[in-house]
């Protein structure tokens, strides 16, 4: 008799809104990746994914200092010479803040299976 073990929770429906006005890039990466997490819940566990949206809300009036905006976001395409580099003004004034938002969260974010599914939970508006 076989076993089928659910690796994830059931739909809860919470949502988790985050301010970010006036507050750095860091500190709202943080608090948006602990949350899709679920680090922040009493019943976490590391096999277990939670099943919150978190909306960052005024992504638009974030704080971030000019020496920041000289930070290097990178890419790697698995082939020879296949680096490329921008800083995050570049990255912002192309894409938007919303993708600096998204990478920064994504980088906090465990490596695995799971990681475009939380990605798809958080919603940034400006």
């Amino acid at each position: 008799m076989t076993k089928k073990i659910e690796s994830f929770k059931k739909a809860t429906g919470e949502t988790h809104t985050i301010d970010a006005t006036d507050k750095r890039l860091g500190k709202v990466a943080t608090e948006a990746a602990t949350v899709l997490m679920g680090k922040n819940r009493a019943d976490y566990a590391k096999h277990e994914m939670s099943d919150v949206i978190v909306t960052i809300e005024n992504a638009g009036k974030l704080d971030i200092p000019e020496k920041k905006e000289k930070e290097i976001y990178q890419s790697f395409s698995g082939y020879p010479g296949g680096r490329k580099t921008e800083t995050l003004e570049h990255l912002r004034v192309r894409l938007g803040i919303n993708e600096v938002i998204k990478r920064t969260v994504g980088g906090m974010l465990p490596n695995n299976k799971h990681k475009k599914r939380l990605l798809k939970q958080l919603i940034i508006t400006v």
